[in-house]
């Protein structure tokens, strides 16, 4: 939050993936969204920022769950900003794989050390949290859950890394934030 207590960004959790059901799903999974799912939330973006009187210009993460909404509003006349820092976090050789074929010790040593544990080859929470609480490119963004989750925790616990147990629920597809 901002001095004033206002918010620094808004940011909308992107719509749900298609194939995503039981799967680790990271930066490195690049799902496609259902096409009228991406319109709807474009749509959802564009009368708030006409509500607010927002310039027209929105940032995303590359990954095409984030960029289809982007895409819609550039076809509106928007100005579409993507930047690779909204990414998801790389889960590494996780990434795109079933939950239920990653290895038990994986997952308990990333329990254990929840903040600082990265996926072989991924990128740990800490690395997350850096990537979140510094990012300040522009006002409407739409991203990822784990993202929004790291940018709220760094804001509520800057000098708190999160244990496994402490970590919240992501928001709702297409849920907006204000952060």
């Amino acid at each position: 939050m901002s001095a004033d207590g206002s918010a620094d960004i808004t940011v909308w959790r992107h719509p749900r993936p298609e194939g995503a059901t039981g799967l680790c799903v990271g930066a490195r999974c690049d799902l496609p969204v259902e096409r009228r799912r991406a319109k709807r939330l474009a749509r959802r973006i564009q009368a708030h920022a006409r509500r607010l009187r927002l310039p027209h210009e929105v940032w995303t993460s590359p990954l095409r769950r984030c960029a289809d909404v982007g895409r819609w509003l550039k076809r509106w006349g928007w100005r579409h900003r993507v930047d690779a820092a909204l990414a998801e976090i790389d889960f590494g050789a996780w990434d795109g794989r079933p939950w239920a074929e990653i290895p038990k010790d994986e997952i308990d040593a990333w329990v254990a050390d929840f903040a600082r544990f990265a996926p072989a080859g991924g990128e740990s929470l800490t690395a997350l949290l850096e990537r979140a609480s510094t990012w300040s490119r522009g006002a409407l963004v739409v991203s990822h859950g784990g993202w929004m989750l790291a940018r709220r925790w760094g804001q509520e616990h800057p000098d708190a890394p999160p244990q496994a147990d402490q970590w919240p629920r992501p928001p709702a597809y297409s849920e907006r934030w204000e952060l």
